[in-house]
């Protein structure tokens, strides 16, 4: 075993969902199904555009990966693939066979929410992903789930769900759309903003100055009252 001597000075981070720590871990007994499953998050963390998702044949070229799963009596491919079936059975990835130039390419996506809705829609013919297409030997349909409460949307993409933070959040739910909320939280996962002050600002914004299609809460409510005219600082000057 060579020594680590020092980790960097400067490191880039992988996030990791809470409920990977609360739920999965304590379930995963197999040291090839943890490794896989960590290079699954880093490599989804790296990506960009929509969707994410990784295939088999990024996960066999990944020298890291492929490297600690050698075995005596396997080899390092079976092993993975090994892995993958256990990750999938447990919930934590989902798993489509897709058609790449006539080829089968095993494709996985991360058991969330919105990505069960992507697969249901490469299924369905919805959505294409380039240089792949849903064929005859996709799996099964995979039913979508009701979404999330927004307690537990914030405890799985932000962080843990502090009272102070719960009662901020049932604030919000109160002056704002539950969608809003939901798409505020996705905005600052998108943008790496991890923490529910920049979540704030952005349903702020949006109340203020609108979504993109007309709507403005704050400023429609202070148009249409009358008192605008008479506490502003000309109001001495304007007759009731």
């Amino acid at each position: 075993m060579k020594q680590l001597s020092s980790f960097p000075t400067r490191m880039q981070f992988t996030p990791i969902p809470n409920v990977f720590f609360s739920y999965l871990l304590p379930q995963i007994s197999d040291i090839t199904e943890l490794k896989t499953t960590l290079h699954i998050f880093e490599i989804l963390y790296r990506k960009r555009g929509y969707p994410r998702f990784v295939t088999l044949s990024e996960l066999l070229v990944n020298k890291s990966l492929m490297s600690s799963l050698r075995e005596v009596t396997k080899s390092p491919r079976e092993v993975l693939r090994d892995a993958l079936e256990t990750a999938t059975k447990r919930g934590t990835i989902l798993h489509i066979v897709l058609d790449r130039d006539g080829a089968p390419e095993d494709t996985y996506f991360l058991n969330t929410d919105s990505d069960r809705q992507i697969v249901a829609k490469i299924q369905n013919g919805e959505l294409q992903l380039s240089g792949l297409k849903a064929g005859e030997q996709a799996q099964p349909d995979v039913e979508t789930e009701p979404q999330p409460d927004i307690f537990t949307l914030y405890e799985q993409n932000i962080g843990m769900l502090t009272p102070m933070i719960a009662e901020e959040l049932g604030d919000a739910e109160k002056l704002y759309p539950k969608d809003w909320i939901r798409d505020a939280i996705k905005e600052a996962v998108s943008l790496n903003k991890r923490n529910w002050r920049y979540i704030a600002k952005i349903l702020e914004r949006w109340s203020a100055e609108g979504r993109g299609n007309g709507t403005y809460r704050r400023d429609s409510a202070k148009e249409t009252s009358p008192d605008k005219y008479f506490k502003g600082k000309y109001g001495h000057m304007v007759w009731r």
